[in-house]
């Protein structure tokens, strides 16, 4: 049986102990499998646990959470029935504190402050609406951000999303802000990156350890990209 190319190198994994999988995820990797039918992380990382402890059969790997597609950054997943079940009701609790890099291709005016809309999803169209009053089924989103400076022509934001909303920070500072992210093209800005993934990071996860409480941060490098290279002042 042949090494999952995912972690052939362990750089990927940034934390792994009897309950949990803390995985940098690259942009381009679905988090869970959906109708295009590509292996998603989820699959990937039971293959790997199957090859690490020669499993006979399928091993446990629990979802608690989704970043999008062309996102990179921090997943966390559950190898036990137990941190699934805790995972699940922290982050729907907001009991974890999320950071986020973003670049955008103009400033944020002001370049610090906090964010609320009600979300409408369009799941046809796999789009995101806001709305800045109180509308039909939207649901509420809240975030913080502040610009952490200028890299090369563009701006790196750091977006503390105190809700967890479908493709929330994507719309929320396209816009709230008018300053869509670098490659999004669903949400506003003009060209896509060369790889179609977004600049947009899953930067640090802090929370209170599911199953031993001990208080735990990840932080996730950025990519090994070009458009990221000139944020690496602000490590």
């Amino acid at each position: 049986m042949n090494r999952p190319n995912l972690w052939s190198e362990r750089k990927e994994i940034l934390f792994e102990d009897n309950h949990l999988l803390v995985i940098n995820k690259p942009a381009g990797l679905l988090v869970q499998g959906d109708a295009t039918g590509d292996e998603p992380l989820s699959a990937k990382a039971e293959e790997y646990l199957r090859f690490k402890y020669k499993k006979p059969g399928a091993a446990f790997i629990g979802v608690a959470h989704r970043i999008d597609r062309p996102v990179s950054g921090i997943v966390i997943l559950a190898k036990t029935s137990k941190a699934l079940s805790r995972l699940n009701e922290m982050f729907r609790d907001n009991k974890i504190t999320k950071t986020y890099w973003a670049l955008t291709g103009k400033c944020p005016e002001p370049t610090s402050g906090h964010l609320t809309h009600w979300l409408v999803k369009d799941p046809i169209r796999n789009t995101t609406k806001a709305y800045t009053e109180r509308h039909g089924q939207g649901l509420k989103a809240d975030l913080d951000y502040t610009v952490l400076g200028q890299a090369g022509n563009r701006y790196l934001v750091q977006v503390n999303p105190i809700t967890g909303r479908p493709h929330q920070i994507r719309v929320q500072l396209a816009t709230g802000l008018g300053t869509p992210i670098v490659g999004d093209v669903k949400y506003g800005f003009l060209a896509p990156l060369p790889d179609v993934s977004i600049a947009l990071h899953a930067r640090q996860l802090e929370l209170q350890h599911p199953v031993t409480r001990e208080t735990m941060t990840f932080v996730a490098p950025l990519p090994e990209m070009p458009h990221w290279e000139t944020a690496e002042a602000y490590y």
